[in-house]
């Protein structure tokens, strides 16, 4: 092992120094540019010209607050590379990071999801990018989970504004390793606190250890010198109430607290008399009011003084008007989320509203923006917006951001944070869904393959889905890899989805050739692609197939058998009718071809079509740029029924494209555009 020239406290991991003994440099991808997939509660502005591509490009031109312009932003990709690309223009922007990362447990996270009207519930397995992201387990163990979070570290803390803080939210696994970590990227004197947060009471009893029931929350500064903290107040619970106010007021039943009404540091009134409730009463010590003050609070409570034994008074101090204890550092009075609560969605370790409101509102600002590139269900997210704050969240996983929209679409249907026991009651402000364009090919497949270096394993990769899929290779192409009869074959890399671009770069390409068929073999596709994009590859005269690459690829086993299949992306049908300028469209139908890649037990809860749909949308006036959410219909926890029937009335005549968006229980969508005239 070469001579590592450490400079102080530091933690060490394999992978953080070079052969040569000097530190890695922490790379920097991209940056990449953001396309808008979909906005959301975004009203347009004017008739745009069409656009080139079916997405535009996020040229990251806004307001800095929402009057101005600001749209929210969440982010389907992986994260390192969306901290990158953000870089550009958020660099010193952001205020608050929250993050709720893998724990390096070992543990395994799926998500549960709700079927259908009867809500039967079934366990989704992981997708192949999903997997990298929640499959709480690293190729070299600890090290490359160290290597993980350093690189996202040292990112995020040039995102954070000078008088931003991030806070990390581990358990026991590897909090202490992170900490030291953490002293190293942003210095020992910027940590701030251990937040030890008590998530739940020992349930079980061992002679090995004790009960893990908390979490630890680290929180640093950019830099402490410009952090203040706003103070919070801790609720006590039932029974520390009863403690602190043990009295109960018997004309009103309040529960009260009496303390002195007199005291030696107002010794300038000593000797004074004070009438309290027609009574002369004489302090030989001094009194905490003058008698304005007792006439004043006497007429507002006329129970307001609590008389001893000994004739003296005193004050009440009500719990209903107790506003809590200055806060501490430990934090057990927010529960965890159970299997039942209102609030608890398809994640198992989805933290409580209740946890990332304590946050908020102590380290931001209204207008401030929040950022959390884990974001899971949206907790972060959907707290800062009914705190008022402008939000970037981030997720690997399709899923995770369809279940995200879904929830800030019904914002308006959640509890209220500042008024609790009410409803929010208001909708989300504009945001929109974005993702990365073309992702580079990560180092994954340089090990998977050969390892002796990017073009050779890319070859490899290439030869091996073509084989299995019965295609010879061909070359001399920049976007066509393969050919079966006369079809040429496209194959999207292993860690990123297929793109819009391109499918548009692999379909000129094939026409440039002298090409009729084309059939694009991926892994994961990207939001809104599916059948939009075979209105260009129509306009091209190709023919155009859309594959998936089936988890079995990955099964030596399964390969070896050579029972890999692969099956085309889902369809819809729909029935559209026009009156003058009223537009009704109807979903009839939603067929998913690649059903034998479904496990039995799920399609066993599938008892009619719709039971696989999840979420539809429509844009009414597409206009080959971006997927404007005009109308919608999901189903929640709560409500399971879904609308297929949607109307919309033109205000002038014309010919309009409606765009037709169904995402399905896995949070794969499916799309369809259709042309129509109103007069």
């Amino acid at each position: 092992m070469p001579k590592i020239d450490v400079r102080g406290t530091e933690l060490i991991w394999n992978g953080k120094y070079g052969e040569d003994g000097k530190l890695n440099p922490v790379e920097k991808p991209g940056p990449y540019p953001f396309q808008i997939v979909e906005a959301i509660n975004k009203p347009r502005t004017g008739k745009e010209e069409p656009h080139p591509f079916l997405f535009e490009l996020w040229k990251g031109e806004e307001g800095d607050t929402f009057e101005e312009g600001w749209k929210n932003k969440l982010i389907w990709g992986d994260n390192k590379l969306v901290i990158s690309s953000l870089l550009e223009k958020f660099a010193g922007k952001i205020n608050l990071i929250y993050i709720d990362p893998p724990f390096a447990t070992g543990a395994d996270f799926k998500f549960k999801i709700q079927v259908g009207e009867e809500a039967e519930e079934i366990t989704k397995e992981h997708s192949v990018i999903e997997e990298k992201a929640y499959r709480d387990t690293w190729g070299r163990g600890l090290d490359s989970y160290l290597q993980m979070m350093y690189e996202r570290l040292i990112l995020m803390k040039e995102l954070l504004a000078e008088n931003g803080s991030i806070y990390v939210h581990l358990d026991w696994h590897v909090g202490h390793y992170v900490k030291v970590m953490m002293d190293e990227i942003f210095g020992y004197e910027n940590f701030l606190n251990e937040i030890v947060w008590k998530r739940y009471a020992a349930h079980s009893l061992s002679t090995q250890r004790y009960d893990a029931i908390s979490d630890h929350i680290l929180l640093y500064a950019k830099n402490a010198a410009y952090v203040q903290l706003k103070p919070q107040l801790q609720q006590l619970s039932s029974e520390e109430m009863g403690k602190r106010f043990p009295h109960i007021e018997k004309e009103t039943g309040r529960r009260y607290q009496h303390v002195a009404l007199e005291q030696t540091s107002n010794i300038y009134s000593k000797g004074e008399v004070r009438i309290i409730q027609g009574k002369k009463v004489v302090s030989n010590v001094g009194w905490r009011w003058t008698q304005e003050t007792f006439d004043k609070r006497l007429a507002e409570n006329p129970y307001l003084i609590y008389w001893t034994k000994e004739g003296r008074p005193r004050y009440k101090i009500y719990a209903d008007e107790y506003g809590g204890r200055p806060l501490g550092n430990v934090w057990d009075d927010i529960a965890y989320l159970s299997a039942g609560d209102s609030e608890r969605l398809a994640f198992d370790t989805q933290k409580p509203e209740a946890l990332l409101k304590r946050i908020i509102l102590a380290s931001s600002n209204p207008g401030d923006i929040v950022a959390d590139f884990f974001c899971g269900s949206g907790t972060t997210l959907a707290v800062a917006e009914k705190l008022g704050r402008r939000w970037i969240g981030c997720d690997l996983s399709r899923y995770a951001i369809h279940l995200t929209r879904k929830r800030l679409l019904d914002i308006e249907n959640s509890k209220d944070l500042e008024n609790e026991g009410q409803k929010y009651a208001k909708k989300a402000k504009p945001f929109e869904i974005l993702n990365l364009g073309k992702y580079e090919r990560q180092l994954w497949q340089v090990k998977t393959f050969t390892g002796k270096g990017e073009k050779q394993a890319l070859y490899e990769y290439l030869s091996f889905i073509l084989k299995l899929y019965g295609a010879e290779p061909v070359s001399g192409f920049t976007y066509l890899h393969g050919k079966k009869g006369i079809a040429f074959i496209y194959v999207g890399a292993v860690d990123s989805p297929v793109t819009i671009q391109e499918c548009l770069d692999a379909i000129r390409e094939c026409k440039k050739v002298g090409g009729t068929e084309l059939h694009v073999l991926g892994w994961e596709w990207e939001m809104g692609l599916n059948d939009a994009i075979q209105e260009v590859a129509q306009n091209e005269n190709i023919r155009l197939k859309l594959r998936i690459i089936p988890m079995d690829v990955l099964d030596p086993t399964a390969v070896k058998r050579g029972d890999i299949q692969f099956f085309e992306l889902a369809h819809i049908k729909t029935d559209i009718k026009v009156n003058r300028k009223q537009v009704e469209v109807e979903l009839k139908d939603f067929v998913i071809p690649h059903t034998d890649l479904i496990p039995d037990d799920v399609k066993d809860k599938i008892k009619k079509w719709t039971d696989w749909i999840d979420y539809w949308a429509i844009d009414f006036d597409f206009r080959n740029d971006t997927f404007n959410n005009e109308w919608t219909s999901y189903r929640t926890k709560k409500d399971r029924q879904l609308n297929l029937k949607a109307s919309h009335i033109y205000e002038q005549s014309g010919k309009y494209k409606i765009f037709v968006k169904v995402i399905d229980i896995f949070g794969i969508d499916t799309s369809q555009v259709y042309e129509v005239e109103v007069k």
